[in-house]
């Protein structure tokens, strides 16, 4: 009998041989990154399930925007549908229930996924992950005594809950990101959780003693910078409930919802595996759902409601958030991708994400961002000094231009003080350069205000301008210096 391979399973030995052409420095890359070895089933299913891109000459890189399908998840939606009849899940007939059957299913993979207790969550199926943060919160029960505590790096989609929790008179608190790598410390996460609201607020106990909700990225759409999921027990011990969005993480990161247990998890899923689009899902812990208070019922949500008598009886568990008819279509497709994905393995997504981000900042190198930064901020300063005084928005530019050429300078520059210390020395030397980076700082501060008191805004930008345009070719022949330095030796 011969065998037939399952469509949604790909081949996952990892022994599929990697492209004959040859890749210019590819041994001194697989040198660098050993482990890349181990993902060469990725090269196998790029050349035969996603040939779609060499046909149409596609070099795609936005896969924080969208993931893409493998061509074995389109067949496999349009084998089900031709070979089938499914109806609406509402109804009571054999195309009803055959449709309920893959949504349940698919809701179960989804747990099994990232190996959450059926007795502890739920999936719900939502429009997407920005659908899945509005259920939170236009449900979360905010009131005044409870606070709604965010990451400045949140998606915009989670800071748009702070509405709803302004609207009923939480406290809403920020919490800011440093440079140079842009996070959060978590001294800073203790002191922003352990802030009590103003005296008179200070009642939760229609809140379920809760404290307010507690939301941040597992990893930053913004920066790409993963801050720690310990946060979630620490946000838990202060009394917060706990929105992790995982919409970025999720792609290449194995998440086990066994050990980490946030109240909510919004996930997207074209971008793990690109179908289907229009389709995402809330992870929620049952405890947590039963806090929420709908503000609303739908179709689809209710058990029975009665017009004239003025009530109704909302169904239990994920029903009561599915507004409507869900897409029982392409809910099934998830099930599909979860085992696409498990069968290539999550740990391997990884681990080529890792290799190649690692290249590409070798590539990038620390000449060219301390050059961008010496670009950066004079441009900063000439933008600001020539805006017309009334222009916000040119002003606003100009400011963040400065942000990102700070930020480029103090990261390359930290970067190459690493490189040239021993590492018995490298925390002494690194505190040295963080003092003097600091004093500075305050003395650019001091003398900055005495130029433009005594001057002109303009002349203190064109000042600046010059000392950062003057820094590019003593950071060119100090470099150049080096390299003939080591290549001797």
């Amino acid at each position: 009998m011969k065998r037939t391979k399952d469509r949604a399973a790909p081949n996952a030995t990892g022994t599929h041989p990697t492209p004959q052409s040859p890749i210019p420095q590819q041994s001194t890359f697989l040198d660098t990154y050993p482990e890349y070895a181990d993902t060469a089933i990725l090269d196998h299913l790029r050349a035969t399930e996603y040939r779609y891109l060499d046909a149409k000459n596609h070099l795609y890189l936005d896969y924080t925007g969208g993931g893409l399908p493998a061509e074995t998840q389109i067949q496999a939606h349009a084998d089900r549908v031709r070979a089938n009849c499914f109806g609406n899940p509402h109804s009571a007939n054999p195309t009803s229930a055959a449709s309920t059957e893959l949504v349940e299913q698919a809701r179960d993979a989804v747990l099994r996924f990232f190996n959450a207790s059926p007795d502890e969550y739920t999936a719900i199926f939502t429009p997407n992950a920005t659908g899945a943060c509005r259920l939170v919160g236009e449900a979360y029960p905010f009131q005044p005594g409870t606070r709604f505590v965010q990451l400045a790096d949140n998606h915009n989609s989670v800071n748009g809950i702070r509405e709803f929790a302004r609207r009923r008179g939480a406290q809403i608190d920020t919490i800011d990101v440093t440079p140079p790598e842009l996070r959060a410390e978590e001294h800073e996460i203790h002191t922003a959780l352990d802030r009590p609201p103003p005296p008179p607020l200070r009642n939760r106990e229609d809140n379920g003693g809760r404290a307010g909700l507690f939301a941040y990225p597992a990893q930053s759409n913004f920066s790409g910078v993963q801050h720690p999921l310990e946060w979630i027990d620490i946000a838990h011990r202060y009394g917060f409930d706990v929105l992790l969005d995982a919409a970025a993480y999720a792609p290449a990161n194995r998440i086990d919802l066994a050990e980490i247990h946030p109240d909510f998890m919004p996930v997207s899923w074209y971008k793990l595996f690109g179908y289907p689009t229009g389709l995402g899902c809330l992870i929620a812990r049952r405890e947590a759902l039963a806090r929420l208070q709908r503000p609303w019922f739908s179709g689809g949500t209710i058990q029975a409601v009665s017009v004239q008598g003025d009530w109704f009886h909302p169904l239990d568990g994920a029903a009561a958030f599915e507004d409507g008819t869900v897409n029982y279509l392409s809910i099934p497709d998830v099930e599909v991708g979860l085992r696409w994905l498990s069968a290539i393995g999550i740990d391997t997504v990884h681990t080529r994400v890792q290799c190649l981000t690692g290249w590409l900042l070798d590539r990038i190198g620390r000449i060219p961002l301390m050059i961008a930064a010496a670009v950066t901020l004079p441009a900063s300063g000439l933008i600001a000094a020539f805006a017309p005084t009334d222009s916000v928005a040119v002003i606003a530019f100009a400011l963040g231009l400065l942000g990102v050429g700070w930020n480029l300078g103090l990261v390359s520059g930290t970067a190459m003080v690493t490189d040239a210390t021993r590492l018995e020395n490298r925390a002494a030397t690194q505190g040295t350069v963080d003092v003097g980076v600091a004093l500075s700082g305050a003395g650019g501060g001091i003398m900055s205000g005495v130029i433009v008191a005594s001057t002109s805004y303009t002349l203190l930008a064109l000042l600046g301008g010059a000392l950062a345009l003057a820094l590019i070719p003593i950071i060119v022949l100090t470099h150049s210096a080096a390299t003939r330095t080591a290549t001797a030796s």
